[in-house]
């Protein structure tokens, strides 16, 4: 069983810096990919980052590249989200989720419909 949790998130001025974590509490973390996503007031929800269950694979939204860092860390069953340089269009509520990984070792890093279990959500925000 996967549950996620999200911590971290919180309000930042412009240009800071924040971390994001997301820890299963389950024992089956590493035979998952991981995702992270964010969700705007009225906005659909967006694909920010993923890492593939040995973090050898990395992909990230053209948006965040370069300012944000994904990683992950299997004997703690976290996954981060190290967001630097940000600014106000960074507010949102941040989901993480989790990506079974098919017998072919495929999966789907950026479409948030193959992702099967998600955290409850936490939430940033960048002031001017």
């Amino acid at each position: 069983q996967v549950q996620l949790a999200e911590s971290g998130g919180g309000l930042v001025q412009a240009g800071g810096s924040l971390r994001v974590s997301c820890t299963d509490s389950g024992r089956t973390f590493s035979l998952y990919a991981m995702g992270w996503f964010r969700q705007a007031p009225g906005q659909e929800r967006e694909f920010v980052a993923s890492i593939s269950r040995s973090g050898a694979k990395i992909r990230y939204a053209d948006s965040v590249k370069g300012r944000f860092a994904i990683s992950r860390d299997n004997a703690k069953n976290t996954v981060y989200l190290q967001m630097d340089s940000l600014t106000p269009e960074d507010t949102a509520a941040y989901y993480c989720a989790a990506q079974i990984v098919d017998g072919g070792g495929r999966w789907y890093p950026t479409l948030f419909t193959k992702y099967q279990y998600w955290g409850q959500g936490t939430q940033v925000t960048v002031s001017s």
